[in-house]
């Protein structure tokens, strides 16, 4: 999906703080497996009910902290759906409602797990585009909700459905120490088996498909079929450069089609490209 290096803001952090995080979280003290394992056990016997993500929430956080836990699910056809967002820390219209209404096409997590089912840890860092800052998506969604850094355990549901579960850290924190995601990474297995377990049935028992809004396109009458590719990964992230890059063009002939694109939309930004395929 893209450039390995990651975003800006996940990479460039002020240095004094970056070695104050760093030192923090390699100097914390790391669960005993004793209450580990205990805190694994209660998270396990509260599968089902309602006090099963507070459980799992409490467990996690006994490897890394983070501000905020929340959940979507998307069905095989390219639907998003609500898997848990019961504790969010923002406005629900912002993180959950426009999302749901097709800001999620551009969710680097929904093209992770579009094209990879397995069941893991996903980090928000390692997928993002080179210009993800720059994007609309970025703008309404991340910059908004002041979400700083997030990671993502993604679950095999039912009838095909995959679920993708977030731990956030938001405002002032920093983001997530290499110590943090290694303990996190390690937890992945018993996390996505004990998550999906819980909400396994979601999507026979609460959901109406049926009556679901059609799965969100990026397309357009007046572009062609490479057109609406670049349209699709400028929405995304991609810099010229990327772009060329994934779709094997030069960037001289990137800058051509996206010049192109412009011309036959009559838009001059990213801002109203956005508003024209995702208002």
């Amino acid at each position: 999906m893209f450039c390995t290096a990651g975003p800006a803001q996940f990479r460039k952090r002020p240095k004094k703080r970056l070695a104050v995080a760093m030192k923090s979280a390699a100097g914390a003290r790391h669960p005993s497996f004793d209450v580990w394992n205990a805190s694994l056990g209660a998270a396990a016997a509260a599968i089902g009910t309602r006090g099963f993500p507070d459980a799992l929430a409490a467990a996690l956080r006994l490897l890394a902290p983070f501000q905020m836990m929340n959940g979507f699910l998307y069905s095989p056809d390219g639907h998003a759906f609500d898997l848990y967002n019961d504790k969010i820390v923002a406005v629900r219209s912002v993180i959950v409602d426009h999302y749901l209404a097709g800001a999620y096409v551009l969710d680097p997590f929904y093209d992770a797990v579009r094209s990879d089912r397995s069941q893991r840890m996903i980090v928000m860092r390692e997928l993002a585009p080179d210009d993800f800052l720059q994007t609309e998506y970025h703008r309404q969604h991340y910059a908004t909700t002041e979400i700083v850094d997030e990671i993502g355990f993604v679950l095999q549901l039912e009838n095909g459905f995959i679920g993708v579960l977030s731990l956030s850290r938001t405002g002032t924190a920093s983001l997530f120490a290499t110590e943090d995601l290694e303990r996190l990474r390690s937890a992945a297995p018993v996390v996505c088996a004990l998550a999906a377990r819980h909400w396994f049935h979601v999507p026979s028992l609460s959901l109406d498909i049926k009556n679901a809004a059609p799965a969100v396109r990026i397309e357009h009458p007046l572009l062609t079929r490479r057109e609406l590719e670049i349209v699709t990964l400028i929405l995304k992230g991609h810099s010229n450069l990327s772009l060329a890059a994934v779709l094997s063009l030069s960037p001289n002939t990137v800058k051509v089609h996206r010049r192109q694109v412009y011309s036959k939309l009559a838009i001059s930004s990213q801002a109203e490209l956005f508003r024209l395929f995702l208002a």
